[in-house]
C-alpha cells in the first residue's frame, strides 16, 4: 500500500505538474527520501544541508504538524496522506 503526498504549486515544477504523487509508508523522512529519487531536486527544497525540515516549509501526516511530533521521524501508515504547505508571509 501506498501514502498519497499533496505536493504545492510552487514546488510541482519537480513532479511535472501533479498536484498528488505517492511513495511508500514509513516515516516523513523516507517518504521525502522516496520523493527525491522519483523527482530528483524536491527534496533539496523541503531539507536544508543538515538534513532539517526548512524554516519556512510546513509538512502535516493526516492534520498533524510534524514539528509538534516527532518531526522527520514522525510515522506515515500505509494509506495516510502527507501535505508539504510552504510558509506564507506578508503584511
Amino acid at each position: 500500500m501506498t501514502v498519497s503526498v499533496r505536493i504545492p504549486t510552487i514546488l510541482r515544477s519537480y513532479t511535472g505538474g501533479t498536484a498528488v504523487v505517492t511513495s511508500v509508508p514509513g516515516t516523513v523522512r523516507d517518504v521525502i527520501a522516496r520523493l527525491d529519487a522519483e523527482y530528483p531536486g524536491i527534496g533539496g527544497r523541503l531539507l536544508d544541508e543538515a538534513g532539517r525540515l526548512r524554516r519556512f516549509v510546513n509538512v502535516y501526516v493526516g492534520e498533524e504538524d510534524i514539528r509538534l511530533a516527532q518531526g522527520l521521524d514522525t510515522p506515515v501508515p500505509a494509506g495516510g496522506q502527507v501535505s508539504v504547505i510552504p510558509a506564507v508571509a506578508g503584511g
